[in-house]
């Protein structure tokens, strides 16, 4: 839905804008995102102040850091070194006492934490009597972390003496970190070469707690009195405090203010920063969500590079620009960095607004070989406003690695509901429940498959969520019949802030129980946002989830069913009068948090309140929940899907879409999309129909508009448009099978489900940057959607020495590995490629939704490999609904090509025990490999008939055989099959 910067005119939105409009700043006109209503790195203190550091160290060659480990400190048991790290803050001597943990985990990731002694024990005074808590923000993890943090009790002193200490760890003691005292520093090792390093650079800094010695008033005069010199006044109300580096400008130590609001800060500068430099890496990723190229830029200028940090400060950024490093709505602090046959990474742990510069710098080691064997390091400086300075170090070495050691930290992909995996059908908004249910029958009647259609906040009682409007929506329960009748599902946007009315339940409730999240004085917030005056939700506070939970039953919840699903939009949060669209800093959450410390959490927070609300919405009830949110932090991906905000319709945001759901695929949270058309604006019909092609393809699958926007369902595009939409749609479709195995893979690896070239070639160097073309899941499927305007050719990257096939034709792709392929692309076609070696299942049958697809018949696709004679592959098969995978209630074939023995099997992919089928499995019997078409088919395959074995009987099955010709592979096609899916199986072609 649109954000905080544009409202429309139609309808009864004029009134509401004379009354907004008499609120300064409230709502602003608005074309495209407004830059100046987001704080660029030299309008937030903290980053001005530590970028200001970085080149005052970086230009000092005589720099030393001030950060050193007392030897006496340091002790290591168990896995764990502790020490404390003495900062000498003046040229007295005087130092700050910072704690630091460095933990090396059994799964070979280690962690070093640090703290600040003085906050942490209290001994602190704030300013003006704020109510704050005391301490750096050590919350986070409650929230992010779920497992992944047993010691490694194997880890071991290599080396230590006065100046350093060295510990060996991971699989097989491959890993090596080296803890320099003084100054402080870390090398991280693997098998004995330097890949991470920490303060290398020097630019730790943790902003020590200081006084601030308000300015006493000026005493009254009486008449005549002379005033006081103004040397006098000086003495009288400057602060002596010490600076962190010689010329700092302490201007920004205390109140702040921006675009009209005064942040207090009662606790003074907190920051925390420190360089991590990846030594020998070139590309590195990660850190969504911004827009721009998948490797990340440089951002200290120069051409080509960005001249501000990437920022991390989820905000409401409506119309977002393109090839930008300035903040959207989530944010994932998980980077990477990649070379060939290697892959390291690190997680920065704060919750807090983080900027995030990137440098590069070549070396040599031989001076006068101009460039020849010089390798590329990047370097990285991280500055969060508060918390802890709490990082990950991943040592890889592939990719894979760093996705399975993250993901062991902060959780996999939750399981989703199958229908998610269709397409949905969105805009703000559908007028009224006959509206919807008219979407319903034109889609069916123009054979258009969909699975969910989405109410946006018009739906609701003058904008009071969990109501429905009396006139508009006067039937909620029949459309909603309607609707799964055709298997299809309901989503009812939701969002965190509560109309603040009188006689409203839910707001009455809010505030009685004192569930919401309070100023800065501990008094109830008071914003505005689409209802008006708004109060927001706390879900910190566990007992508001609890009551939060309560809202969504179906019994209180009048007319959801159990086909209604849930959207949380503007949780970042958004609110219209808050300093850049969100909320002061200086807010106060459960437990007196100030907002400062957690806001980038704020959004999964409000996710988790809704996903656990959904699992059970009356007696007995135990399902997968489908959210969608649009803000996230790490840890978000266990909790259901996101999508990249509000797009335009415009061809560069296509493109740019693509770069944006792979960054979010490689970060740990797979289930993203993008809105399909844009959202603000009116695509014309080509740029649409190009758009359907590509969301074929996102995880996440939504077309959006905006209210103003002309009515863009798939069959008013007319023909032929609405004919090629269909055809993508439907290829969506019968791929299913294979998404859903793909998101099971997510469920077990949080691997990604759309792959880019350096994951699955990390060996290529010529793959690295490209960010346009991607494989799904393990099917082999290599696509490449056309997002230029008038372009009817695309040019794929080959990536190996493997066969390629033409998905559509079998055309067999003239290609080598490294270069490109120019392939045909008409607006009827979408360039996909089959790689050699795999096997995937399909279900060609035409249905209205997936839920009618659930008890067919299957299609299997075989693409022969370059060898002539093998190809794997697997599905994962289950209720699509409940948590009952859990209990064994699935099936995981493993397919298998042997060219040798001419067969082609199917056995359990986990060698499982028989368990015990409940009534889906016994259900799934019905259900039968129809057909098997194998691309790539010898010629000593043709022939009539194979058999076929399966469960201790055999019989025939016809196949048909086409030879090779024009260019196009031979293929046969084993038809009737009629093995059960679920079961062993063989098939003999010779």
């Amino acid at each position: 839905m649109l954000g905080s910067g544009q409202l429309s005119m139609s309808g009864g939105w004029m009134a509401y804008l004379c009354l907004a409009s008499a609120l300064t700043g409230l709502f602003g006109p608005a074309v495209a995102v407004k830059e100046h209503d987001f704080k660029k790195c030299d309008q937030a203190g903290f980053c001005k102040r530590n970028r200001a550091f970085a080149d005052h160290v970086l230009a000092n060659t005589a720099w030393e850091s001030p950060y050193n480990i007392l030897a006496d400190s340091a002790s290591f048991k168990d896995g764990q070194l502790q020490a404390t790290i003495l900062k000498t803050i003046n040229n007295a001597g005087e130092t700050v006492r910072l704690p630091i943990t460095v933990s090396f985990l059994e799964s070979g990731t280690a962690r070093v934490t640090v703290d600040e002694e003085k906050r942490q024990k209290g001994e602190i005074e704030l300013r003006r009597d704020s109510k704050a808590r005391k301490q750096r923000y050590n919350e986070a993890e409650q929230w992010v972390i779920v497992g992944g943090l047993t010691l490694d009790k194997e880890a071991k002193v290599d080396y230590q003496d006065k100046t350093q200490i060295t510990v060996q760890y991971g699989p097989e003691s491959k890993f090596e970190a080296t803890i320099q005292f003084a100054p402080f520093s870390i090398d991280f090792k693997r098998d004995g070469d330097t890949h991470i390093k920490l303060n290398d650079k020097g630019l730790l800094n943790m902003e020590h707690w200081r006084p601030n010695i308000e300015p006493s008033p000026a005493p009254e005069q009486k008449e005549g009195e002379e005033s006081s010199s103004e040397t006098e006044s000086a003495e009288t109300t400057a602060v002596q405090v010490p600076e962190a580096y010689p010329g700092e400008d302490q201007n920004t130590w205390w109140d702040e203010s921006f675009g009209g609001n005064t942040d207090s800060k009662p606790r003074g500068p907190e920051s925390v920063a420190l360089d991590i430099s990846f030594v020998g890496y070139d590309h590195i990723y990660g850190i969504p969500s911004h827009t721009g190229p998948l490797s990340l830029r440089q951002t200290r200028g120069g051409e080509g590079n960005f001249q501000e940090p990437y920022r991390m400060y989820n905000a409401d950024v409506f119309e977002y620009i393109l090839d930008s490093p300035m903040t959207l709505y989530g944010s994932v602090p998980f980077l990477q960095a990649h070379r060939k046959d290697s892959s390291v990474g690190i997680f920065w742990l704060n919750a807090a607004e983080t900027w995030v510069d990137i440098t590069k710098e070549k070396e040599s080691k031989n001076p006068l070989a101009l460039g020849i064997g010089s390798k590329t390091s990047t370097s990285t400086h991280w500055i969060s406003e508060t918390g802890l300075l709490d990082v990950f170090v991943f040592l890889g070495p592939t990719p894979q690695d760093l996705i399975r050691k993250y993901s062991e930290l902060t959780g996999t992909t939750a399981m989703p509901q199958e229908f998610s995996l269709g397409y949905h059908q969105c805009r703000w908004n559908y007028v009224s429940d006959e509206d919807v249910k008219d979407v319903d029958r034109k889609m069916d009647k123009y054979h258009i498959p969909y699975d969910v259609i989405w109410l946006d906040i018009e739906y609701t009682d003058d904008k009071k969520y969990f109501t429905w409007d009396g006139h508009s929506f006067a039937d909620p329960i029949g459309m909603g019949k309607q609707l799964e009748s055709h298997g299809r599902q309901l989503v009812a946007i939701i969002d965190p802030h509560i109309k603040n009315v009188d006689g409203y339940k839910v707001s009455e409730e809010l505030k009685s129980q004192k569930f919401a999240v309070n100023n800065k004085d501990g008094e109830i917030f008071e914003g505005w946002c689409w209802p008006g005056s708004s109060h927001w939700v706390d879900a910190f506070n566990a007992a508001a989830r609890k009551w939060w939970a309560t809202l969504f039953k179906y019994a209180r919840f009048e007319g959801s069913m159990r086909n209604t699903w849930i959207w949380n939009d503007m949780n970042e949060p958004s609110v219209f009068n808050g300093p850049e669209t969100t909320m002061p800093k200086d807010n106060l959450h459960y437990g007196n948090w100030e907002h400062r410390d957690l806001h980038n959490l704020n959004g999964l927070t409000f996710h988790n309140a809704t996903f656990e609300a959904l699992k059970s919405r009356e007696t007995g009830e135990f399902r997968r929940p489908f959210v969608l949110t649009r803000s996230f932090f790490a840890g978000s991906q266990r909790l259901g899907a996101m999508w990249t905000g509000d797009n335009q319709a415009a061809w560069d945001h296509l493109e740019g879409s693509i770069p944006m759901v792979l960054s979010q695929n490689i970060a740990g949270f797979p289930f993203s999309g993008a809105d399909v058309g844009g959202f603000f604006g009116n695509p014309e019909k080509e740029l649409l129909t190009r758009w359907y092609q590509a969301g074929a393809f996102y995880p996440f699958f939504r077309a959006h508009a905006h209210i103003d926007s002309r009515r863009r369902e798939p069959y008013l595009a007319g023909e032929l448009y609405t004919t090629i939409i269909a055809a993508a749609l439907r290829l969506r479709y019968s791929l299913l099978p294979s998404w859903y195995t793909a998101f099971r893979q997510a469920y077990l690896t949080n691997e990604p489900i759309i792959k880019p070239m350096f994951y699955t070639h990390p060996n290529e160097e010529a793959g690295f940057a490209i960010d346009d073309q991607f494989f799904v899941g393990n099917t082999g499927l290599l696509a490449k959607p056309v997002t230029q305007k008038d372009k009817e050719t695309v040019d794929i990257w080959i990536p190996d020495n493997e066969v390629y096939y033409d998905y559509f034709t079998y055309d067999i792709i003239p290609s080598s590995k490294g270069k490109t392929v120019t392939l045909d692309a008409p607006l009827n076609k979408i360039p996909l490629l089959m790689q050699g070696g795999h096997i995937f299942a399909r279900r060609d049958r035409p249905r209205r939704s997936s839920t009618l697809m659930k008890w067919d018949d299957y299609t299997l696709v075989v693409t022969v490999g370059k060898d002539g004679k093998s190809a794997e592959g697997d599905l994962y098969i289950d209720d699509g609904d409940s948590y009952e995978f859990e209990k064994g209630q699935y099936i995981y074939r493993k397919f298998t090509l042997d060219g040798d023995a001419k067969t082609i099997s199917s056995v359990d992919g986990e060698d499982r025990e028989k368990i015990k089928e409940g009534d889906w499995m016994k259900k799934m019997h019905q259900v039968t490999v129809d057909k098997i078409i194998i691309v790539g088919a010898p010629a000593s395959w043709d022939k009539k008939e194979v058999t076929v074995e399966s469960e201790g009987k055999t019989w025939t099955a016809t196949l048909e055989y086409t030879p090779a010709g024009k260019g196009r592979a031979a293929f046969a096609v084993v038809k009737k099959v009629g093995a059960r899916i679920g079961a062993d199986w063989k098939v003999f072609l010779a």
